[in-house]
């Protein structure tokens, strides 16, 4: 049985280690799965697959929004109440996220499907390309309760003290992606609905794992029918603490659709393209910041939940210092090697050149994401919903939305560059005010 006592105990050094390199794992498998996954689209269906599962993936951050909302504000309410040692109420949230992912996954599920083809072409989908997003839609909706329960359960697998089984999780539906895809895509070859099927099948197994575990003999927190029951007081609270992931989601998908209106308006196709390989660089480098971030998220909640505010400003420290020189070095390598980068996606020589201009602007702030990535994840950990909001939604909404639609009216494309630097400076600075005064209430609470 897993001890979460050690949250409070262990070296803090120690505990960010074990809870961070399991999630930096996880993360960096899924993040390379999705490189691989459109290689096998592109090859096996085309690229007008490829333009398909383009126009569905906002539809699939909203899914992942409502997946964090649950699962996330579960998360910290749990790491919260075994801080306070009260595992019977921790229980309780286990239960009531459980039967909210499922309501959730029926209810966004069914209204996806009634109004699927007008949202896809609301997206952009023309006459050519309306089928097969249509056909890989359906599919991710139908089954969308398990990426429910696999990603929103699985957080609290790592509050509770098993963060090497939460990476497990990861690392297995990924690898199964990666496996079932080239199988249903060329040797059954399913098409575009072999890529979907692949994926829900690949996030059933994963939810499967999941609950086996909290059924299991080896977890801290246990999954009981009584707790089923939904508490109007529980679910609010979720909702609270989840808010924030919940909105950063949805601000993704929004900026993700202004990103490319913007890009084909002052840049044609070949901005939009360089973008994609701006945004798969970012992921690789923001993924293991997100690990961290989580890996975290137990440690501060725990010791914020039983009072002890040294180790949580050291979490936060320690957390702050790592993040920071992963940015580092991702800055590093960007600027020194962007066009051997660009290289390695595509030979258009005018691609290549206009992509290491936008990848060195756009990521010229690198180092200091890391700080404001975990300044909104320190709030988000002691049950401050608002503060936490406010940050994840201060650098997508607050600041770069604007920066996008003035900076290219005045300067073109490269204003599309840099409200990406600006906007990370601005949530820099607030990020920096917040966590200042949160800080300083602690040695008044001493």
């Amino acid at each position: 049985m897993n001890n979460p006592n050690k949250l409070g105990e262990k070296s803090v050094n120690k505990l960010l280690w074990d809870y961070s390199l399991p999630a930096i794992m996880g993360m960096l498998v899924n993040a390379l799965y999705n490189v691989v996954d459109s290689i096998f689209v592109g090859h096996g269906v085309g690229a007008i697959g490829l333009a398909a599962v383009t126009i569905a993936f906002p539809i699939m951050i909203v899914l992942m929004g409502f997946g964090m909302l649950v699962g996330v504000g579960a998360t910290t309410l749990v790491s919260i109440r075994i801080g306070e040692q009260k595992k019977a109420e921790a229980e309780k949230i286990l239960g009531n996220a459980f039967i909210l992912i499922i309501i959730i996954a029926i209810v966004i599920s069914t209204a996806g499907l009634v109004l699927l083809e007008p949202m896809l072409i609301m997206l952009g989908a023309d006459p050519n390309v309306l089928p097969y997003a249509r056909d890989f839609t359906q599919i991710i909706l139908l089954g969308s309760v398990f990426m429910f329960t696999g990603f929103g359960l699985n957080n609290i697998i790592r509050a509770e003290g098993s963060p090497r089984i939460a990476m497990v999780t990861m690392i297995i539906s990924a690898l199964l992606n990666t496996v079932l895809n080239p199988l249903f895509i060329f040797v059954f070859h399913l098409g575009i609905r072999g890529s979907a099927l692949a994926t829900v099948l690949s996030q059933a197994v994963s939810a499967l794992w999941v609950l086996g575990h909290f059924l299991g003999p080896k977890s801290y927190l246990k999954l009981y029918k009584s707790n089923f029951f939904i508490s109007k007081k529980i679910v609010i609270n979720i909702f609270k603490m989840g808010s924030s992931a919940f909105f950063m989601q949805i601000a993704a998908s929004v900026v993700a659709g202004l990103f490319n209106y913007t890009l084909l308006f002052y840049g044609g196709q070949m901005a939009i393209a360089a973008m994609g390989i701006i945004n798969r660089m970012s992921m690789l480098i923001l993924m293991p910041i997100f690990g961290i971030s989580q890996g975290a998220q137990p440690i501060i909640g725990y010791n914020y939940g039983a009072k002890n505010y040294n180790r949580v400003k050291e979490a936060i420290k320690k957390g702050v210092i790592a993040a920071t020189a992963i940015s580092v070095v991702g800055f590093v390598i960007i600027q020194v090697f962007d066009t051997q980068i660009m290289r390695l996606f595509t030979t258009e020589p005018a691609l290549i050149m206009l992509g290491a201009t936008g990848l060195k602007v756009f990521l010229s702030m690198l180092p200091i994401i890391g700080f404001q990535i975990m300044g909104a994840t320190f709030f988000q950990a002691i049950g401050k919903p608002v503060q936490a909001l406010l940050l994840s939604m201060s650098r997508q909404l607050l600041i770069l939305i604007p920066m996008l639609l003035v900076l290219p009216r005045f300067i073109g494309l490269t204003g599309v560059w840099l409200s990406g630097p600006i906007a990370d400076i601005g949530s820099t600075i607030l990020t920096g005010i917040l966590l200042f005064v949160e800080l300083r209430r602690f040695n008044e609470v001493k």
